[in-house]
């Protein structure tokens, strides 16, 4: 008999909806702190600086803005775990949005002042989630969609951090564990198997690629790292390579090396 097909995570809406303005109000009390020199650093995202992050972060949520005034799909037809490898289509188009928006608004907090007011003013309109969104992923619920925003605020927030020497904007804890466990549960659907477990504690544990099942005791093949190292992995902000040697990984077992599945959003 074939093993049970495992049941998709769900995610509190409230939660996620709270998790989303607390991680974009963390951003913007330190956007309120750059200097124009600091805005104009370079960041590790090619050749943005942080002013252009800035403007991109502002996107996470001006994107539910821009969704909700498109016509509703007539039926769901996307999945959540399908967004992480759908969004690389749309890299250029993004990139010269948020270079757009940088030149349009010289005060970047007053910008994102009012991405937020309108993102909170469009979800009281739409209070249980279900209204469809035509997403790169295909249709999507809008509860579903505000998951991926935890992903893009957790990830950026932690490019500004790099970016800006002494900046240390804090990740919330519902944000981060959505994010991570998002990213874990899309690795487990592109490595469909039970022979890995990958533990990110304390938010997620999966199991993945093909080989023996693992069904008591410790498995062969364990991976363990923490939520942000996961994160930069899963986005490729760090190799799988240099967080082994430098610790941030543990990995053992033949089937423990996940550097060919990596990165899973680019």
């Amino acid at each position: 008999m074939p093993p049970a097909k495992k049941r998709a995570r769900t995610y509190d809406p409230a939660r996620i909806r709270t998790a989303v303005l607390a991680q974009f109000g963390h951003v913007r009390e330190a956007v309120r702190t750059l200097t124009p020199e600091q805005s104009a650093l370079p960041t590790r995202l090619g050749d943005w600086t942080v002013r252009e992050l800035v403007a991109h972060i502002g996107m996470a949520l001006g994107a539910v803005d821009r969704l909700l005034d498109e016509p509703e799909p007539a039926r769901q037809d996307g999945v959540l775990l399908g967004w992480p490898a759908a969004i690389g289509a749309d890299s250029a188009a993004i990139a010269g949005h948020a270079r757009g928006l940088a030149e349009q608004n010289p005060d970047l907090d007053a910008h994102l002042a009012d991405v937020e007011q309108r993102f909170t003013a469009r979800l009281a309109a739409h209070p249980d989630g279900g209204r469809l969104l035509a997403t790169s992923a295909g249709a999507l619920s809008l509860a579903d969609y505000l998951v991926t925003r935890t992903v893009e605020l957790v990830v950026h927030t932690d490019d500004l951090n790099a970016a800006v020497p002494g900046l240390d904007i804090p990740h919330d804890r519902q944000a981060l564990a959505a994010a991570t466990r998002l990213l874990a549960d899309t690795l487990a659907a592109k490595a469909p198997g039970g022979s890995t477990e990958v533990r990110i504690p304390p938010y997620a544990v999966v199991q993945c690629v093909e080989g023996l099942r693992h069904t008591r005791g410790t498995p062969p093949n364990v991976v363990e790292t923490d939520p942000l190292t996961w994160i930069r992995l899963a986005t490729g902000r760090v190799s799988w390579t240099d967080a082994v040697e430098e610790a941030k990984v543990s990995a053992s077992g033949e089937r423990a090396d996940l550097g060919a599945l990596l990165p899973l959003l680019a």
